[in-house]
């Protein structure tokens, strides 16, 4: 049961890294007011844990970074 929940919650920090990127237009969209504060809440979570993976990544040898 743990392991399920562990899980899912994983699951549901790497939805909120991916649409953390379309955040700023999408969130302003919903009208409730309470709905629109908890999905920017879920959704800045996600930031967080993109900029700490880019970090994580930066700093390992086996990634290069590329402009």
């Amino acid at each position: 049961m743990l392991g399920k929940l562990v899980h899912l919650a994983f699951d549901a920090l790497l939805v909120s890294a991916f649409l953390a990127g379309v955040r700023r237009t999408t969130v302003n969209q919903v009208h409730n007011k309470d709905i629109r504060q908890l999905l920017r809440s879920y959704l800045e979570v996600g930031e967080y844990v993109f900029d700490f993976a880019v970090v994580i990544f930066g700093r390992s040898a086996s990634f290069e970074r590329r402009r």
